[in-house]
């Protein structure tokens, strides 16, 4: 893991903490997997003055909840459990109860939301009112993987810190170190798959997500005109994927669509586009709707085989 010290992002950070009046609000913008959560841990304890590694009272974390209260069960006993899809609105209640308090052991508390662009809708409106009226001393840290997601009055009320993609020198570094077993052919693949991201090449091995990579491209250059790369694509994935592989499986197809940009004639451009405005639109619909596997896949192969040669060949 990178020092989050030694980012050019703390650098924007220190300086701001310098200036006379510093932002409330603060969105930790990027992709997933550019250890956007360790810059805001760093961040939050350089905020109360904490030197050390431990909880701190005055740190709030907000991310997915257990699912239910069979999952909370399993949590409390220190047993994997399965979390909810997004961030509720009774987690933002509970912390604006906690900010009507003083902080434990200064005067500055932190709080941070990951992922933000994950809160349900109501949870959303309700952080809104603490931006509006921030506690004195409170700072919210809010790491989007897509800040688009974010209420436009969240994003307006919030400083927005920028994570750069990793080169891929860096990615194939931290792929051979943390995964050194794995073959060169595959890492390669990861890294490319990565988009600058190396907890997503990572998450790419985790998720042994080579052969649905390779069926993603196929759909998106060839086309799908009897389903049978379709139906190879849901028996891989499987019909419960866990979040993580869903969220590869969005990453994936994304980066397959830009990646398409270099070799798209400019009168299918605009099909291009509209392909992947629909497929960040499912990404977005996906946690809150609990769609069937199957169903998403179909979604995805048929935006993807849209864009293959003309339409007609796609078969969509």
């Amino acid at each position: 893991m990178k020092n989050p010290r030694s980012t050019p992002a703390w650098s924007e950070w220190r300086e701001a903490r310098q200036g006379a009046r510093m932002h409330h609000g603060w969105i930790l913008a990027g992709k997933r997997g550019l250890e956007k959560r360790a810059f805001a841990q760093a961040a939050a304890r350089d905020l109360v003055g904490d030197t050390g590694e431990g909880d701190h009272p005055d740190i709030l974390l907000l991310d997915h909840p257990p699912k239910d209260d069979k999952e909370a069960r399993k949590k409390a006993d220190g047993k994997p459990y399965e979390r909810a899809r997004n961030i509720k609105i009774d987690q933002i209640r509970a912390m604006q109860r906690r900010l009507n308090t003083r902080p434990t052991m200064g005067d500055n508390r932190a709080i941070i939301i990951d992922p933000a662009d994950d809160m349900e809708t109501a949870a959303s409106n309700a952080l809104l009112k603490t931006l509006e009226e921030p506690p004195a001393g409170s700072t919210i840290f809010l790491i989007a993987h897509r800040p688009s997601r974010l209420l436009p009055t969240i994003r307006s009320r919030c400083r927005i810190l920028r994570f750069a993609p990793v080169e891929d020198a860096a990615i194939h570094a931290a792929v051979a170190d943390q995964s050194p077993e794995t073959q060169a052919e595959l890492r390669e693949a990861a890294v490319h798959a990565a988009g600058g991201s190396p907890g997503m090449a990572l998450s790419y091995l985790k998720h042994d997500m080579g052969k649905i990579d390779q069926l993603l491209r196929r759909i998106a250059h060839e086309g799908d005109r009897d389903f049978t790369l379709r139906g190879a694509l849901s028996a891989a994935i499987g019909t419960r994927p866990d979040r993580e592989r869903q969220s590869v499986l969005f990453d994936l197809s994304r980066a397959i669509l830009t990646d398409r940009m270099t070799d798209t004639p400019r009168e299918d451009l605009a099909k291009l586009a509209d392909a992947h405005s629909d497929l960040v639109e499912l990404a977005a619909q996906a946690p809150i709707y609990n769609f069937d596997a199957n169903f998403l896949v179909m979604e995805i192969g048929g935006l993807l085989a849209s864009v293959a040669g003309n339409r007609s060949s796609a078969n969509v």
